[in-house]
């Protein structure tokens, strides 16, 4: 019984850290889509798609334009064309 209690006890605080990661990255998506739209003369839809691709990958690429290497999920997010979802 001992033994079950502590994996439930770890599992419990890895997934309160795990949920803490998350919110902070979430909170960070609006400011670091600011930046990365900033030069955009597409604004409302580039802070659209750059916040909605942040709140799934939880990273934005450095940058206005490019650097997609740095985030392998907002890289490969895809619209049902083929073509790139997150700007």
């Amino acid at each position: 019984m001992a033994q079950s209690s502590n994996l439930q006890s770890i599992f419990l605080l890895l997934l309160v850290a795990f949920m803490l990661l998350v919110d902070v990255s979430i909170v960070k998506c609006p400011k670091a889509c600011n930046y990365r739209c900033s030069d955009t003369q597409y604004l409302n839809a580039c802070l659209e798609f750059c916040n909605l691709c942040c709140q799934k990958c939880l990273c934005v690429p450095s940058g206005t334009y490019g650097h997609k290497e740095e985030c392998p999920c907002y890289n490969n997010w895809k619209t049902k064309e083929g073509g790139p979802k997150c700007p």
